[in-house]
């Protein structure tokens, strides 16, 4: 028997499904470029190897094992990972700078969960890694740490430029937190720990380099490093948007006890990582967004009582921004410049032994995170690059790096594939509004683009995205697989009553009797009416039943079924009760029905669930 040869670049880690552990490595990489005298690379390609010898990957003995084995395929195949073997991805430069003497004789995975990075947010495989983490502690003398490779989640890319004589380097880095992870309509809002969905740390970096008094330049040799970081992240508070085949979900806000104790935990843990926080938020001030920017502020309010180091911004970014007047997010710069100037960037000069720190962060977040907030963190990234410059002498005062073409438009790039790479992760789609950023100025052509992205992500939130959160649950150490697959049929077996199911398929024969009564001989006009007003209203009345009932046609997450929040009924505030059938009230036959074969799998297995959540962040983390 031939066996084909593959180098192994890295190992991701150990995961344990129902029927075997599987060891995944990576075998397949892409060079992304070079940082800090290291090259960073793009996972492109791994191999699944079961632990057990009688299990097969490509024909699992159990359909449970096999659906739980292309979760994490999917999860593979779809996500952005990089890593480095000699420089830690997932830590920003100055957290790096301020640990260097502490991390200096440790390994890699120890330096990534330092103590300036103690949470290890974006070591993205630390569950898959925790196994060999937990032999290395056990038994120093039985050291792991040359196979603990620490991976990110997210995006990289870094270009040269020239500009007066002068060789520069611009290094644009985002990394997403392995903490409430997941996609956009499943993951919204904090938990009770504080963590918030869709958090993402964007670092701009600029080298410059040596120049000496001959005005040879040598190359490589970055004299002055420079660092800005941003962060955004779902709204702190515990709200949901609930699918229900509707283009707008019912959106719903949930006034928890704890809302202003957990929104607090966040905060601190902020400002004890990153010091003073700007928060922008640029959430609609009327209409459908209007009570999440309420409970927003209501909360902040609240929880920012004790804590001198938030400040609250709010921008209208649709009112002062409409008809594509996009330049005018230069009146939130204007707002929010004392904070800038304040909170500064990292400044590392070799021939200064003590750096310049930055003192704080700019929290920006939308309703997604994703498109308002990628156009304003691009302004204020670049407003602190023409500083930088500026400040360095290599732009002039009052110049702009609009004023280089070459520069301008790779900074332009470099922000719009950040954009789209995670919109792509949260949403399934790339960002929208990515022409401005490109170019400067909103299209008519980027307008129709955004049309059919919205479609894209349409489709895929409602129809798709479920299975894909299950894999970043099973991934991410949320859900652990029990060590006997019938206890998980719940993963491959479709529990809604037989008139839910029928549905769809009604409206398939409908819709295709209709088209075959279009080929049949007819003796008149009127031969075939009654023939197509049969299947026109079977067709009319099935489409006008799944909407009516659209709940139950998502795809929700088997794993942990989000039944808590679509049945929430506490106090807060509910645009809709859509999709739950005729009778929409808690007490109604329907309501107690979808519940039911909705959270099937999770009466299976809440009580492992529960102890999982709390068993993994102590074993993880």
């Amino acid at each position: 028997m031939m066996f084909e040869s593959k180098h192994v670049y890295g190992i991701l880690g150990l995961i344990s499904l129902s029927l075997s552990e599987y060891l995944i490595v990576l075998t397949g990489r892409e060079r992304r470029g070079r940082l800090m005298g290291q090259e960073v690379y793009r996972a492109t390609d791994f191999d699944i190897l079961p632990l057990k010898t009688d299990i097969s990957v490509l024909y699992p003995p159990h359909p449970v094992e096999g659906h739980l084995l292309a979760l994490v395929r999917s999860h593979l195949n779809a996500g952005f990972f990089l890593f480095s073997y000699g420089w830690d991805v997932t830590t920003r430069l100055q957290a790096q700078w301020a640990a260097q003497e502490s991390t200096q004789r440790q390994a890699l995975w120890e330096a990534a969960c330092h103590s300036f990075n103690r949470t290890c947010s974006f070591f993205w495989n630390k569950f898959l890694q925790s196994r060999l983490i937990e032999a290395t502690n056990a038994n120093p003398r039985q050291d792991l740490s040359p196979y603990i490779l620490p991976i990110m989640y997210g995006t990289f890319d870094i270009r040269p430029a020239f500009i007066h004589s002068r060789h520069i380097q611009l290094c644009l880095i985002s990394r997403r937190s392995r903490y409430r992870a997941g996609t956009r309509y499943f993951r919204r809002g904090l938990d009770h720990q504080g963590h918030v969905a869709n958090f993402n740390e964007t670092e701009q970096l600029l080298f410059v380099e040596d120049q000496q008094s001959s005005g040879q330049r040598v190359f490589d040799d970055f004299s002055t490093k420079m660092s800005f970081v941003q962060i955004r992240g779902s709204v702190p508070v515990f709200w949901a948007e609930i699918n229900t085949l509707r283009y707008k979900p019912d959106l719903q806000v949930m006034d928890l006890q704890d809302t202003a104790d957990a929104m607090r935990r966040h905060l601190q843990e902020q400002i004890s990582l990153y010091g003073e926080q700007s928060l922008v938020s640029l959430v609609n001030h009327k209409g459908y967004e209007q009570p999440v920017k309420e409970a927003y502020e209501k909360y902040v309010a609240q929880a920012s009582v004790n804590l001198p180091k938030v400040r609250y911004e709010y921008f209208d970014f649709h009112n002062e921004c409409k008809q594509m007047r996009w330049d005018r997010i230069s009146l939130l710069i204007d707002r929010i410049q004392e904070d800038l100037v304040h909170q500064g960037y990292f400044h590392l000069d070799m021939n200064h032994p003590t750096p310049v720190l930055q003192q704080g962060t700019v929290r920006t977040n939308c309703m997604d995170n994703l498109d308002r907030t990628n156009v304003v963190q691009a302004a204020l990234a670049k407003w602190t690059l023409n500083r930088q410059l500026q400040t360095l002498g290599i732009l002039l005062p009052g110049e702009s790096i609009d004023d280089y073409e070459a520069l301008g438009k790779d900074f332009r790039e470099m922000w719009a594939d950040h954009a789209d790479l995670i919109s792509r992760a949260y949403a399934g789609s790339g960002a929208l509004k990515t022409d401005f950023t490109r170019t400067n100025r909103r299209t008519k052509m980027g307008a129709l683009e955004d049309g059919y992205k919205s479609v894209l992500r349409y489709l895929k939130n409602n129809y798709f995205d479920g299975a894909r959160q299950d894999a970043f649950d099973l991934m991410t150490g949320m859900w652990i697989p029990r060590k006997s697959p019938s206890t998980a049929m719940f993963l491959v077996t479709d529990n809604r009553p037989l008139w839910i199911r029928s549905m769809p398929y009604v409206t398939s024969v409908s819709l295709f009797m209709i088209c075959a009564g279009l080929t049949l001989p007819r003796s008149s006009d009127y031969s075939l009416f009654y023939y197509f007003m049969l299947w026109f209203t079977f067709a009319l009345l099935s489409l006008l039943f799944i909407l009516i009932h659209g709940i139950d046609y998502v795809s929700w997450p088997r794993l942990i079924p989000p039944t808590d929040v679509i049945y929430y009924n506490g106090p807060g505030f509910r645009s809709g009760n859509n999709g739950k059938g005729l009778g929409n009230s808690a007490e109604s036959l329907h309501y107690k029905a979808s519940a039911k074969w909705l959270s099937t799998g999770r009466k299976r297995t809440a009580s492992r669930v529960e102890e999982i959540e709390l068993g993994t962040k102590k074993r993880v983390d």
